[in-house]
């Protein structure tokens, strides 16, 4: 029976669509419409006709602004980092932003609820203005950026933990680099604010309580939600008509917005797919998002290009056309390709990396694979592709998810959240 909530909640994001924050936070909000709760939701950059959702680049004047704010911030990190592109889009520095204190969805709200603001939608002096408005404020971590200094994926450092400093993502670091001033700056904002944060793993709330700026804060753990009655095992023959991938193979799927993105290892499958020539005859690599020619060409397996996809159904179809998902990245959070696979019966094989083995759990409905090892990685695939055909493996891959992710599971939580912060 669905839920009566009567509270009204604004959700921040840089995107409508574009993005694994992007996608999670649109599915919230979707979910939590279906139990009673009156949601909108405020971007930069809106691709729909939904009315629940709004951009703050409504008029001429905002719509230069967005481009100022996107590119002076990049150009600042430019410049900073000696005219190299290297780490350009690693790194955010929240410089320049839009003001929404006064706007009016959130002077409707009873909460903020912030997700993903880097690239010029929120400044850090924005995110300052919304917290002096009093009203209790949720913040789930997508990536670690929330808690840091510049960097959305701190890898080996541990220099969040003090003061920053020395940052490996800068050409020139010292003790008082562009990443320790951000983070003093941080701190002076969000340091004591009574900030709700909510990071969407164990692994990234275990990164997030080391954090300096966890003082005077408050930490849990929500997952992102998954709608599992559109994310459905479908006929396999169907799907890959429809997708025009051949039948009568076994296909391994891959996606990536930028594959040549160094943390989404895409070598280390590259590798793998070469220790798995001699399937060569019967396994087929198919691939969506951007993978540059150059790259297409160096897997070991014949290979087919799905291109972006943005529509649902499609996406879908794609998933339900799989004999297994690999996921190859060296640093993530929790990843929603992992759960829109595991969704349609897809079981994943991916690296021991952040939040990966809290949803893979090794040979029951995936297979962890040993981080950085290309052989590893080929052993798991051969070992799911073994067992792709079970009928009952498959519904058990659906299972964990059907128990852990779907929208009523999520949405209570946050509901309790949000109930929580009222009070």
């Amino acid at each position: 029976m669905q839920k009566t909530v009567i509270m009204k909640v604004l959700l921040l994001n840089t995107f409508e669509k574009k993005g694994g924050a992007a996608v999670a936070c649109k599915r919230l909000a979707l979910a939590l419409q279906k139990q009673g709760v009156e949601v909108a939701m405020l971007v930069r950059d809106k691709n729909s006709s939904d009315l629940f959702v709004s951009s703050v680049v409504d008029s001429t004047f905002n719509r230069w602004h967005s481009k100022f704010a996107f590119l002076s911030e990049r150009l600042k990190i430019f410049l900073i980092n000696h005219l190299h592109k290297k780490n350009l889009f690693t790194i955010s520095i929240a410089s320049t932003g839009f003001n929404i204190s006064n706007h009016p969805l959130v002077k409707e709200a009873d909460i903020i609820h912030i997700h993903w603001i880097n690239q010029g939608f929120l400044s850090i002096h924005g995110i300052d203005q919304l917290i002096r408005t009093g009203k209790p404020i949720v913040w789930t971590m997508h990536d670690m950026w929330p808690v840091t200094g510049i960097c959305h994926y701190a890898s080996q450092c541990h220099h969040y933990t003090e003061k920053c400093g020395k940052c490996p993502f800068l050409q020139k670091p010292s003790g008082k680099d562009l990443s320790f001033r951000v983070l003093r700056h941080k701190s002076k904002v969000i340091a004591g604010a009574g900030i709700n944060f909510v990071a969407c793993s164990h692994w990234l709330l275990e990164q997030a309580e080391k954090s300096v700026l966890k003082t005077g804060n408050i930490f849990s753990s929500i997952p992102n939600p998954i709608d599992t009655t559109l994310f459905v095992p479908g006929n396999q023959e169907l799907a890959r008509t429809f997708m025009h991938l051949p039948t009568g193979k076994k296909i391994i799927l891959f996606g990536a917005d930028i594959a040549s993105d160094k943390r989404k290892g895409v070598e280390y499958l590259i590798q793998a797919t070469h220790f798995l020539a001699d399937l060569k005859e019967e396994v087929e690599l198919a691939f969506c998002g951007e993978v540059k020619e150059e790259m297409a060409n160096a897997f070991g397996l014949k290979t087919h290009a799905l291109g972006y996809l943005s529509d649902t159904n499609s996406i879908i179809k794609m998933y339900q056309a799989a004999d297994c998902f690999v996921i190859p990245s060296l640093e993530e959070n929790l990843p929603n390709m992992v759960m829109e696979a595991m969704s349609c019966g897809v079981p994943c094989v991916g690296f021991h990396t952040g939040g990966i083995p809290e949803m893979i759990t090794h040979l029951k409905n995936g297979y962890i694979a040993e981080y950085q090892s290309a052989t590893d990685l080929a052993f798991g695939i051969r070992t799911i592709l073994a067992k792709s055909n079970d009928e009952l493996y498959r519904n058990g891959v659906r299972e964990f998810v059907l128990a852990n992710y779907t929208e009523r599971i999520v949405t209570e939580q946050y509901i309790q959240l949000y109930q929580k912060v009222l009070s």
